[in-house]
This record gives C-alpha cells, sequence and structure tokens, in this order.
C-alpha cells in the first residue's frame, strides 16, 4: 500500500474571504448566463477569463506595470492572442511576457523552451521561466518590475503536465514578492466532474507534480489557484500567501467537453494536437516513464502505444479486459523522433468509443499489467525511475513488478483520493448543467 498523503490533504479552516468573493463571482455569471440544460446550454460559447478581463475588469490592472504567463493558448474568440489585445488596450501597460515550457510561441518540443527575445509584434521583452524555480521566477517579477501577473494558460487536466506548476511556483513567487497574481480561466477540456487516480507523495515532488494532487484533478485553474494559495503556498513561503483574484469563466459547466464550449481549440504543446489527445493523455502520459513508446513522433501521440518487443497479442488481452468506454486495434507505426525513431514498432491504438465511461488511468494501468504479463523483462521502466515522478510514488511501479492486478492496483490508491476530493470540493466554482456542484 502507498504511504498515505492525507495529513497533507486536510483543508485549512474556512476558505478566505478573497476565495468566497470570487465563489459569489462566478455564481453570479453562472447565473447571468443560465443554467440551461445540456442541449440549450452547447449551443451558447464559454466566456474566459481573458474575455472577461477584457470586457468588464480591466480595472484590475490599468495604472500598473502588467506581466503575463501565456502561450498559443492564450487566445480570444477570433484567434487574436490576448498580449496584443492587452497591448492595444487604453490605460494598461504590458511590460512582460513569461512563456512556460515549449515556449511563448509554442515551438519547442517536450523538456525545452524557446529562450528570452522582444515579441516582434508588441515589442514587448519575453522572458523564459521553464526550468526556473520560484526563488528565480521572483528575482524576475523583481527585475522587471511587475506590479500584477496574469496566467492565461489552457490547461488538460492532468497532474504531470507542466502548466499548472510553472502556475504554482509563480503562485509562491507572487506571495514572496507581494506581486498581484491574476488567473484568467479556463475550461478543463476533459471536463470536471470527478478526480481519478493515485495522489502525489509530497517525497516525489517534481515540476511534474509540486503538490499532493490526484493524477486527474478535475478542475480549472483558477479553482487550483485558489486551492494552491489557500493550503499549499503558505506551507513553502513561511505562511505567506499571494494577493490571488481569479476571473472567472461564465457558461462554463462541470459536464462540459472542450468540443461544447464553443471556444477553438489550439494545441496547448506540439504532442497535443487534438482534444481526443488529451483524454487519453490523463493516462497514457505515463507510458513515457516505461521503454513503451506513447507515440510521439507520430500523428496520434498518446493514442499510439508500442515497441519493437510488442505483438498483436497485447491489443487482443486489452481489447478482452472489456475496459470501459475504449476498445483496441492492434497496430504498428514508425515514430519519426523521440522512442525508437525510425524503427517500426508493433502496439495498440486506443479508441474511445464513450468519454463519460472511459477511464484513462485504469486502461493504462492495465496496458502496463498486461505488457509486463506477456512480455516479461522486455518490459522494463526508464532508468531514472521517471514513472514514480508520473504516478506520484513508488506504489505503482512496485504493486506491477509484483504482479498485482489492475484492480487491487487501482483500490490502493482509493483512500488518499477520497481525502484529495474533500479538499477539492471547498474549491470549485463551477456546478453542472442543471445545478448540481458536482457529482
Amino acid at each position: 500500500m502507498k504511504p498515505s498523503a492525507r495529513g497533507r490533504l486536510r483543508p485549512s479552516g474556512a476558505a478566505s474571504l478573497a476565495s468566497m468573493l470570487i465563489v459569489a463571482l462566478a455564481a453570479l455569471a453562472l447565473a447571468t448566463f443560465g443554467a440551461e440544460g445540456r442541449g440549450a446550454t452547447a449551443r451558447q460559447r464559454v466566456r474566459t477569463g481573458l474575455e472577461v478581463l477584457l470586457d468588464h475588469r480591466l480595472d484590475l490592472i490599468r495604472g500598473k506595470r502588467v506581466g503575463i504567463i501565456t502561450n498559443p493558448t492564450g487566445i480570444l474568440p477570433d484567434l487574436r492572442h490576448g498580449v496584443d489585445a492587452l497591448a492595444a488596450a487604453e490605460g494598461v501597460e504590458l511590460v512582460a511576457i513569461f512563456g512556460p515550457e515549449h515556449g511563448f510561441r509554442g515551438s519547442a518540443q517536450a523538456g525545452g523552451s524557446e529562450g528570452s527575445y522582444v515579441d516582434e509584434r508588441t515589442g514587448v521583452l519575453v522572458y523564459d521561466l521553464y526550468g526556473k524555480d520560484r526563488d528565480a521566477i521572483a528575482q524576475l517579477f523583481r527585475q522587471t518590475g511587475v506590479d500584477a501577473v496574469l496566467f492565461d494558460i489552457q490547461d488538460v487536466g492532468t497532474r504531470y503536465y507542466t502548466y499548472i506548476w510553472t502556475m504554482a511556483d509563480a503562485l509562491e513567487a507572487a506571495a514572496l514578492t507581494g506581486t498581484e497574481f491574476i488567473v484568467l480561466d479556463r475550461p478543463n477540456p476533459t471536463g470536471g466532474i470527478r478526480a481519478e487516480g493515485p495522489v502525489l507523495d509530497p517525497a516525489y515532488s517534481s515540476f511534474v507534480g509540486r503538490y499532493p494532487i490526484a493524477q486527474r484533478h478535475g478542475m480549472t485553474v483558477g479553482e487550483l489557484a485558489l486551492m494552491f494559495n489557500e493550503v499549499f503556498v503558505p506551507e513553502r513561503t513561511g505562511g505567506r500567501r499571494a494577493r490571488l483574484t481569479v476571473v472567472p469563466m461564465q457558461g462554463w459547466f462541470r459536464d462540459m467537453y472542450f468540443e461544447e464550449t464553443g471556444l477553438p481549440w489550439v494545441m496547448p504543446s506540439p504532442n497535443m494536437p487534438t482534444v481526443d489527445t488529451a483524454m487519453v493523455y490523463i493516462g497514457t502520459g505515463l507510458i513515457e516513464g516505461t521503454n513503451l513508446s506513447e507515440g510521439r513522433g507520430t500523428t496520434r501521440p498518446f493514442e499510439l502505444v508500442g515497441a519493437p518487443y510488442v505483438d498483436w497479442r497485447l491489443s487482443q488481452r486489452l481489447d478482452g479486459l472489456n475496459l470501459p468506454g475504449v476498445r483496441f486495434r492492434e497496430a504498428y507505426f514508425a515514430p519519426t523522433f523521440s522512442k525508437y525513431a525510425g524503427r517500426t514498432v508493433g502496439g495498440i491504438q486506443l479508441y474511445v468509443t464513450d468519454r463519460d465511461r472511459f477511464d484513462p488511468i485504469r486502461t493504462a494501468i492495465a496496458i502496463m499489467v498486461e505488457a509486463k504479463r506477456l512480455y516479461g523483462d522486455r518490459f522494463q521502466w526508464r532508468s531514472d525511475l521517471w514513472i514514480d515522478r508520473l504516478t506520484g510514488s513508488s506504489y505503482v511501479r512496485t504493486a506491477i513488478d509484483a504482479g498485482r492486478g489492475v484492480d487491487e492496483i487501482v483500490a490502493g490508491w482509493q483512500r488518499d483520493l477520497a481525502a484529495f476530493n474533500a479538499l477539492r470540493e471547498r474549491y470549485l466554482l463551477y456546478r453542472l448543467r442543471g445545478g448540481g456542484r458536482f457529482r
């Protein structure tokens, strides 16, 4: 059994006044937009926090030196980038752009960034945040003289996707420097009904998981920011919190997938081309911690999984498990980069047949369990034990090595998950269609 992280997940008393005001703003936005049924709501477009800021809340940043953490996803529905809109806004002094992993323009591959440079269109200097810890980010905030920092990035809903940890590091930096921090909320593209999967053991904290949250957190970046700032930031900053404001969306409901928002999809990173990718990535992102290819270097990353030693038996075995909401096809592919570049490998392609029933983390655990059972020592973990950072502890790796089945492995994290869900519920800003807050 994985060591419990429950002690780190206790809610820290009543929510702050700022948090309660933000919840009230979200409720007002929901009431204004309406709580229609599923079909009616699907025909109306969600308004992002960026839109709400530009249309109604520029008072938050007028007369201030403003920085923004963003990337190609920080756009308006007309495809104009928020940086361009802010640079043109009357009374707004945009002095710094901060780029996360993959860079402000999103051109770098995983584990890379674009460096620092001047944005030609606006003339604003772009600073590279990737690889910088909170102290280095705090120094950048001081160097640029920003009074307020905006965060506007489309997340994909998975703990090991690094943008939320750039936000966490920047929140800590803001707490240390007294800088205002404003999160412009965006949808969780894979929905926000439930959290799933193992909870990070704080002993395994890294840039793919700073705080003890579930692998599928089921929250928006705004909700996460509220929770981070209330519970985890003070633990690392001597009790200080950032001066945080969340600008909520209008018209987003927890049971929405991204296609229902009416918003344009922009790749959050080079290997996240579609919402379908984001859905499977919640689980098959774990494959990065093995010697199986996770499909990088193909046109279907994270939907294709394979290795030179894999044959038709893996798809047959997995399809025979009757996992909910997914089927498997025997597949062969030759990645153009990353693992097995230029080599033809055998494997599987996942087909999600029912998103509401699909359990991406159980599915990924099943893939690894069956690969271990079928191919023995040919199936291996990455030598740096990256799998432990991705799953949040050594529990999944050691359980698979010990020959445990999927049900037993999944059962092993339920206590920690229940504790996280109890904490998570305190910071949810949005409801289900029909009025319920969560399920």
